[in-house]
Formats: structure tokens, sequence, C-alpha cells
């Protein structure tokens, strides 16, 4: 008798990002991220892991809290920890900030979840130009 072995998991969806060139030249922006969801715990390990490596390790992720859905102090990505903070500043409603120690500090647009995806196109391709 033959057992069926278990389905594969359905496929992740492809990660919607848009970075601009590496600079010398400090900008505002260094690209666009279009999530799926406010639920950072779900979110946040597929945008990690799909950072360039010469970003280096990500240890800490600052977020716009009355955006994104419940945020603990930090979380377990790919066997390392990561903090996580909060802030309500206005200025950062619409970015995520991505901080690697002795890399450096990277600022990416959030395009909200729910966008069409023509309004998220022009959003990403600023993203991706290192402009709002």
């Amino acid at each position: 008798m033959a057992t069926a072995s278990p389905p594969p998991p359905p496929p992740q969806p492809l990660l919607r990002l848009s970075l601009a060139p590496q600079s010398v030249m400090p900008r505002a922006i260094d690209g666009a991220w279009w999530p799926r969801s406010y639920d950072l715990l779900a979110e946040l390990p597929q945008l990690l892991a799909g950072l360039p490596r010469a970003w280096g390790h990500i240890t800490s992720v600052t977020v716009n809290g009355a955006t994104w859905s419940a945020v603990p102090d930090r979380m377990l990505v790919s066997h390392q920890v990561v903090r996580l903070h909060r802030t309500l500043t206005a200025s950062a409603a619409h970015t995520i900030v991505l901080v690697a120690p002795g890399q450096g500090r990277w600022d990416l647009m959030v395009v909200p979840p729910d966008a069409t995806e023509e309004a998220a196109e022009p959003l990403m391709a600023a993203g991706a130009e290192g402009r709002t």
C-alpha cells in the first residue's frame, strides 16, 4: 500500500520591493515596499529575506504604531532577534526604518496594502528613484 505524500506548501507571494540604486549621497527614501497586510509579524520576515546582502543583518525596525497591527518589542526572524519599535511621528506614517549596526540605516516608503496596482505603481517607481 502506497502512502500519499502531503501536498507541497503554497508558494510564497512575490516580494513587492523597489530599491533605489546604491549611492554615496544621503537621500530621504531608499526604496518602496508594498506589503500585503499591516500584520508586521507576517510581512517582516519576507521583507528582510529579500533585502540585499550588503545591507547586513537588520537588528532594528521602526514602524508607525498607529498603522501596523500589534507590534511586540522583538521577534525572531531567520533565527535572529529583531527589535521592533513603534513611533507615532506624523513624518513616519508611511515609512519603515531598518537598521543594521555597522552597515547603515534604510528608510523605505510603505505603500498601503490595500492600494490598487494603478495607485501603487507610481509610488513604487518613486521609491526606486529615492524620492517620495
